[in-house]
């Protein structure tokens, strides 16, 4: 579960590589998921991307998932 922490200004989620709660960048970007490029313009999905500042681990997660 990600938290704001208002002493810096930025979120804090448990990074699995620290195993403690640290300060995460969080971005959302679109993805295109066909290798077909004439489906290209309808693949594009969301994933919701994290990186720890203390080590620099990336996580993404498809946010269209049900």
């Amino acid at each position: 579960m990600a938290t704001t922490d208002d002493s810096f200004g930025g979120l804090t989620e448990h990074c699995e590589e620290c195993e403690l709660d640290t300060l995460h960048e969080v971005s959302v970007q679109l993805r295109t998921e066909s290798a077909k490029s004439e489906n290209a313009a309808f693949s594009r999905e969301p994933y919701r991307v994290t990186e720890c500042q203390r080590c620099g681990r990336r996580d993404s997660q498809r946010m269209n998932d049900a």
